[in-house]
């Protein structure tokens, strides 16, 4: 049962508004034909809801990845490039993934490298505290 009198409606609305710093804006990305939701077939309404879940979920873990990222950048006073080159404090964390694309983990001779690690790949890692995966700490 919901409380009525928990919140008042002013405070309800603002936080249903706050919601575009959050997780909503990642519900357009399911539409992203990379996501194949148009080709997912469920027939029980427990599979769909399950689905919802997890899908919610992990857009929750994406957007406190991108807040965190943003809130390291600008703490430090540092940048990423953006698709045209430029630097920027607010890449969103598709961008980042995105900028990650050739950068591979080969074993050579029993060790291990790491190819194509640019300084920005470095920062990026470095911010999301990522760096025992990609720098061989």
């Amino acid at each position: 049962m919901l409380d009525r009198e928990g919140l008042p409606s002013w405070e309800v609305l603002r936080r249903y508004k706050d919601q575009t710093r959050t997780a909503k804006p990642g519900f357009r990305s399911l539409k992203d034909t990379l996501f194949f939701t148009g080709s997912t077939f469920l027939k029980r309404p427990e599979r769909v809801m399950a689905l919802g879940m997890v899908m919610a979920l992990a857009l929750l873990v994406y957007a406190l990845g991108e807040w965190e990222l943003r809130r390291r950048l600008w703490e430090t006073g540092s940048s990423l490039p953006d698709q045209k080159g430029r630097p920027t404090a607010k890449p969103t964390l598709r961008w980042v993934f995105q900028l990650f694309m050739w950068v591979r983990l080969v074993g050579l001779g029993g060790r291990w490298l790491v190819l194509n690690l640019a300084p920005h790949h470095e920062t990026a890692v470095r911010l999301l505290r990522a760096g025992r995966y990609y720098l061989l700490e």
